[in-house]
């Protein structure tokens, strides 16, 4: 195995944009990204894995970039007509988005495991990187508010993350497995990232799987982390109100304190260097750049300075 890959720790959108930047500094053959499906759902009875297809259309260059989700140039027909049907039309998929799940689904009834599915879904879209979801078993992200206990889709999309948090549970984590391969890449990576991506229910999830902690800890000193929060704010999503709700301080410090255990370095943007030395007494080696990706070269430039620390 070749010892100059990269293994990234991914959720969603903030993963994806510095995903596309990595894969344009470094071949997109040495990245192989574990992702996080605990935002997995099934609606319409189908099988829909929403951070498994950002990252996946993300390297396959047909994501809605001004999205930051879904295909580029998509069109609604068939949500607009499921909706006479469904009380789930909240969820938006589109045309091309549903023919992915339609797939996925099919795969799912013919016995293929949800690692299988993935790997035959990139060679389709023509992804060279390695995605790996985070387990086969399914585990479903819950958020309990003072009106109801709803999947975290529903959460974020149809109540846009505004009833307070209650609990949070990721049902099924307790049977959630790594595939054998995960802990050697862990071992042999060059560098291990944590993306930008919500601690609480993104990296958090992946983090819960059964061997995936304890690994990580052995190989801390290759672990770098960005983070997703800046100047006390997220740049999308609710990791905010979520840390809020764990106790955590809503500033990258809150977000290196959640991690203290994996991080053998950390990148906080230049607006935060302040913070900088209260991380690095975390025994954290702390990095200040800009790390909001609003262009392409914002994301190439951000994944070159992770690649040369």
């Amino acid at each position: 195995m070749n010892d100059d890959f990269y293994l990234v720790l991914a959720g969603g959108v903030g993963a994806a944009k510095f995903i596309e930047g990595l894969a344009n500094v470094v071949k997109p053959e040495l990245l192989k990204i574990i992702v996080n499906t605990g935002d997995d759902i099934e609606l319409f009875g189908l099988k829909i894995c929403p951070d498994l297809d950002i990252i996946t259309y993300t390297l396959a260059g047909l994501i809605d970039k001004k999205k930051g989700w879904g295909f580029i140039d998509e069109t609604f027909n068939c949500l607009s007509f499921l909706k006479k049907y469904y009380d789930t039309g909240w969820f938006n998929a589109g045309d091309k988005d549903l023919a992915t799940h339609i797939y996925r689904t099919d795969l799912f009834n013919q016995g293929l495991n949800k690692a299988e599915i993935t790997k035959r879904i990139c060679k389709k879209l023509g992804v060279k990187s390695e995605i790996i979801p985070m387990c086969n078993e399914t585990v479903e992200t819950y958020i309990r508010t003072a009106e109801k206990n709803m999947h975290f889709e529903e959460y974020y999309i149809k109540y846009q993350c505004k009833p307070d948090v209650l609990d949070i549970e990721f049902k099924g984590i307790e049977k959630a497995r790594l595939e054998e391969k995960v802990l050697e890449y862990i071992e042999k990576a060059k560098k291990i990232i944590i993306s930008p991506s919500n601690p609480i229910v993104s990296i958090n999830t992946i983090l819960q799987v059964n061997g995936m902690k304890s690994a990580l800890k052995k190989s801390k000193s290759k672990i770098i982390g960005i983070s997703p929060i800046i100047q006390g704010t997220t740049v999308k999503g609710p990791a905010d109100k979520l840390m809020k709700f764990m106790g955590l301080e809503v500033s990258c410090f809150g977000v290196a304190e959640y991690y203290k255990e994996l991080l053998g370095h950390f990148i906080i943007d230049n607006t935060d260097c302040k913070l900088k030395s209260k991380i690095e007494e975390l025994g954290i080696k702390t990095y200040c750049y800009d790390t909001l990706m609003t262009d392409l070269n914002k994301k190439k430039e951000l994944a070159k300075f992770l690649i040369n620390i």
